[in-house]
């Protein structure tokens, strides 16, 4: 076996494969080998026909094609790791044969897309925005309030109105011109007020109602509206309120802070400003890279091959994916309830894929351009970290890691060291003052 590589357009690279008569005889022999009990010939038992007479029978390439498979699975990847110094292959080729195929002339051509080099411009000097959030007294009151909130306990109302945070148990039918419209009647149903459940103005006309009231609400539904005969027109919903539950906040107080796993409500106060300030830490860090790497690729360029859009536009869907399940929504639900497909709904994402994809390529390329390693030292470290925080000794954690793990480890390095350099050799500037 030879073969050549050629660079091609769009980032791709063109690997002609020519194999020799004997190999090709090889390979032959043992597709035929493996597929034989897939035909019959009258005259001979089903797995024991000659390979002459199945040829004769079905055709002289009956198992070229099984054949191919068979070189292109024990070169392809041999050659990949033969040429990794040149390029990278970023999906699966697109497979032919050469012109003129025969016993005597076995190529095989493989149309690879491969990882893109990267046209960077400058990516020091220059004026970047610096993210900084910072944490008040404010947003720590905030965020005990929303524990409480979420500690409530349910309590059914009967001295007042309805509410904002109330669930309303309501009946309500719904009228545009006068006539009843499909969904716009439930019994019995439970309605948090303030959850933007409804259309602008529904939760707002049930707020001030008392138990037993029935009350004429009028709303407009908006213009996006789902259903079109409903898109901008108004409406009427008569609503009957049956009962009201409303919440009962816990007390602030030591018992609380217990239950929180704090000695006193000043040591709890301290533990969420702590983990919101290590939130805020983050947010900062990740929106300034963000935006280091998003100015920086402003003066970039690549031809990224397809491929490599439709893998980031897939894990694009699957996040959205998650999040719906997490909602207890099921992606096909929505997206029949939004109109689309699949595809189109992956489509959709096409060019932040393309952003994100070209980002991830000059990360790598400056990597490359300024030599940034990860020592054997500081992957030892970050191993023993994580080791620590399982309970494990470094050596015996180690032995039980995948490599892919250890290259992460390697990756995260470079790229934290790879923007510590890009802060330090760049203007940094509030964001509000860009």
């Amino acid at each position: 076996m030879k073969y050549d590589v050629k660079p091609a357009e769009k980032s791709t690279v063109k690997i002609t494969i020519t194999f020799t008569p004997e190999e090709w005889a090889e390979a032959n022999n043992k597709a035929y080998v493996q597929n034989r009990s897939r035909y019959a010939v009258n005259g001979f038992r089903k797995g024991k026909v000659p390979k002459h007479v199945l040829e004769m029978y079905y055709g002289k390439g009956l198992f070229y094609e099984e054949a191919l498979n068979l070189l292109y699975g024990e070169h392809y990847g041999k050659i990949l790791e033969a040429e990794k110094d040149r390029f990278t292959a970023v999906g699966e080729p697109s497979l032919s044969i050469g012109d003129d195929f025969s016993e005597e002339n076995i190529v095989l051509v493989a149309d690879v897309p491969v990882k893109p080099d990267v046209a960077v411009g400058s990516y020091t000097g220059i004026k970047i925005p610096k993210y900084e959030y910072t944490v008040t007294d404010a947003d720590v009151e905030k965020e005990i309030g929303s524990v409480r909130d979420r500690m409530a306990e349910s309590v059914e109302v009967t001295d007042r109105p309805a509410e904002m945070g109330d669930t309303a148990n309501i009946d309500f039918v719904g009228k545009a011109d006068g006539k009843e419209f499909d969904g716009g009647s439930a019994k019995g149903y439970d309605l948090t007020l303030g959850s933007g459940s409804f259309i602008p103005g529904f939760e707002e006309g049930v707020v001030g109602m008392t138990l037993g009231e029935v009350k004429e609400i009028p709303v407009t539904f908006p213009e996006d509206y789902q259903a079109e005969e409903l898109k901008g027109k108004p409406a009427v919903f008569t609503v009957t309120l049956h009962k009201l539950t409303g919440k009962r906040l816990p007390e602030l107080d030591e018992a609380f802070a217990k239950k929180m796993g704090c000695d006193s409500v000043e040591a709890y106060t301290a533990k969420v400003r702590e983990r919101l300030e290590k939130n805020a830490a983050s947010r900062s860090l990740n929106e300034t890279e963000n935006s280091i790497v998003t100015e920086i690729a402003k003066s970039a360029s690549a031809e990224i091959p397809q491929v490599m859009i439709d893998r980031q536009c897939e894990a694009s869907l699957q996040r959205t994916e998650y999040s719906l399940m997490y909602q207890g929504v099921k992606l096909d639900d929505y997206l029949r309830y939004i109109g689309s497909t699949r595809e189109e709904y992956k489509k959709s994402f096409e060019e932040e894929a393309k952003t994100a994809v070209l980002h991830q390529l000059v990360v790598e390329k400056i990597i490359e351009l300024e030599h940034i390693t990860a020592s054997e030292e500081e992957i030892a470290a970050k191993v023993a970290e994580q080791a620590k925080s399982v309970g494990k000794e470094p050596e015996e954690y180690r032995k039980g890691m995948d490599p892919r793990q250890l290259e992460y480890i390697e990756n995260d390095i470079k790229v934290t060291k790879l923007f510590d350099f890009l802060q330090a050799n760049n203007e940094m500037v509030p964001a509000e003052e860009k």
